[in-house]
């Protein structure tokens, strides 16, 4: 029973991140699913290692400096050096990649709620008391 439920979870939080993974501001931006991970964390974390992006995200770093490279030259992201260690480096989103993820967190949320009015009010009721089981189970995946 526990592998029927861990593939079904597994099959609809798939399905879930497909169907909001593409918005009109990031299909604007040019952005990659690739490049949206990355400037999300970096906008998450405010300044964050380049070699912490890579191991939470499981990039190589040929892919990652590409994605790095792109997203600075779009202007969404300002890559430094690390003072203390220069093979090492850091990220910080711009204003502008904070206004871009800003609006791309606003239509997947929106695109969330349109779903969510189309669903029976049990099953609304039901999808709200499973949220902290669910945010249980990424923190306990995470590590």
């Amino acid at each position: 029973m526990e592998d029927e439920t861990a593939g079904r979870l597994r099959s609809v939080v798939g399905r879930l991140t497909r169907l909001l993974r593409a918005t009109e501001a990031g299909l604007d931006a040019d952005l990659t699913p690739t490049k949206t991970a990355v400037l999300m964390h970096a906008v998450r974390d405010r300044r964050v290692r380049i070699a912490d992006v890579a191991h939470e995200h499981g990039m190589n770093p040929t892919l990652l400096s590409r994605t790095v490279a792109n997203l600075s030259e779009a202007g969404l992201i300002k890559r430094t050096p690390d003072p203390d260690d220069r093979r090492a480096g850091w990220l910080e989103p711009t204003p502008a990649g904070i206004r871009l993820i800003e609006r791309i967190r606003k239509q997947r949320t929106a695109a969330v709620e349109a779903g969510l009015a189309r669903v029976s009010g049990e099953d609304r009721a039901t999808l709200e008391a499973a949220l902290p089981a669910l945010e249980r189970l990424a923190e306990a995946l995470r590590r």
